[in-house]
């Protein structure tokens, strides 16, 4: 099969490699769309250790069933389907409670570390167990599918803390995942949602997709907007999307007291701030990994609309462009968020 190989940092080759082994339990997926996410642009470069070559990269994918093992009996060749990026076990006691995030076995697809590798969906085909698989309805495109999986990271993100109707949520990067959490808190009730970031460019696409407020962090400080939107009163409960600890400090200084921050972003592994601050204004903070099944729900929230994903793609490509589209994106010379390849 034709696949976009990563050979070493910065390069990728489109060549020829061998068609994924099937398992008793997988099912083999004809690859229609897959996207490119931060973390593989990231990971590309060599730094974060988490995508040693030779890999084939990709986890935000959706396409066709085109085989099955002989365990499988939910799916057949032909269905139209979509994965989860977390390859689990389905047998240890997290994925007995449904923490399929927290599997003791955990791997995740298109991403290679000393502990693992995993092949992903930047490829004709993909092997996946089948329990990690769901299928599509017959109205939703495969380029709207390959959303679902970073769709289903916002959710569980705002899911990790309580949101009221009276809450006001921020988000700080107007990223893939800063604005699906963005819509994912909306719909749990927040009653003001505001989208920060450096560029006006992402905050346009936040108002698209329903932010209340947006502030651009370089036009005026953080915390004085924040101060302006809340009386002084803070916000109620802050997602951290960019993973830096800079970011991260921010996040705690315009959190009300007794209120919450939500680390989702992990670019930087160690961040400084005042622990007096953690103890004396009884602050929460909360982490949030992946996701841990929501995507099934996502493929209803997309396909009703109520999480717009439309705004977010700004480009689909051959996969065979891979290699030019993840030097665009590592620039960031382009207004680009999501790009979307197809085999």
């Amino acid at each position: 099969m034709k696949a976009l190989l990563y050979t070493e940092p910065y390069t990728f080759s489109y060549t020829d490699v061998p068609d994924p082994t099937v398992g008793d339990d997988d099912v083999l997926i004809r690859v229609r769309a897959c996207g490119i996410c931060g973390s593989d642009v990231a990971g590309h470069t060599g730094k974060t250790g988490r995508r040693l070559p030779p890999l084939i990269m990709g986890h935000e994918a959706a396409g066709v069933v085109e085989r099955t093992g002989r365990n499988v009996t939910d799916f057949a060749p032909g269905d139209r389907v979509c994965f989860d990026s977390t390859v689990y076990c389905n047998k240890c006691p997290a994925c007995r409670q449904g923490l399929f995030n927290r599997c003791i076995h955990r791997q995740v697809l298109g991403v290679s570390v000393p502990e693992f590798k995993r092949n992903g969906a930047f490829a004709e085909f993909v092997a996946v167990p089948h329990w990690i698989v769901a299928k599509l309805p017959d109205d939703m495109s495969f380029v709207q599918a390959a959303l679902l999986e970073p769709a289903s990271i916002g959710v569980h993100a705002a899911s990790r803390r309580p949101i009221s109707d009276s809450d006001t949520a921020v988000v700080i990067g107007a990223g893939t995942i800063g604005l699906f959490i963005l819509q994912a808190a909306k719909l749990r009730g927040a009653r003001r949602t505001v989208a920060c970031d450096i560029s006006d460019f992402r905050l346009d696409l936040a108002r698209q997709v329903g932010a209340d407020e947006c502030v651009n962090s370089h036009a005026k400080p953080l915390k004085q907007a924040i101060d302006e939107l809340t009386d002084g009163r803070g916000a109620d409960i802050v997602f951290e999307a960019v993973g830096y600890a800079e970011t991260f400090r921010e996040a705690v200084a315009i959190t009300r007291t007794g209120g919450s921050v939500v680390a989702v972003g992990n670019l930087a592994k160690e961040t400084q701030f005042n622990l007096q601050e953690l103890v004396s204004r009884e602050l929460t903070f909360t982490g949030s990994y992946a996701s841990s099944g929501e995507f099934r729900a996502c493929i209803d929230l997309i396909a009703s609309g109520r999480i717009n994903v439309g705004p977010l793609v700004s480009e689909v490509l051959p996969l065979k462009d891979g290699p030019s589209a993840f030097k665009r994106l590592l620039e960031a010379k382009e207004n680009l968020l999501k790009i979307v390849v197809e085999p």
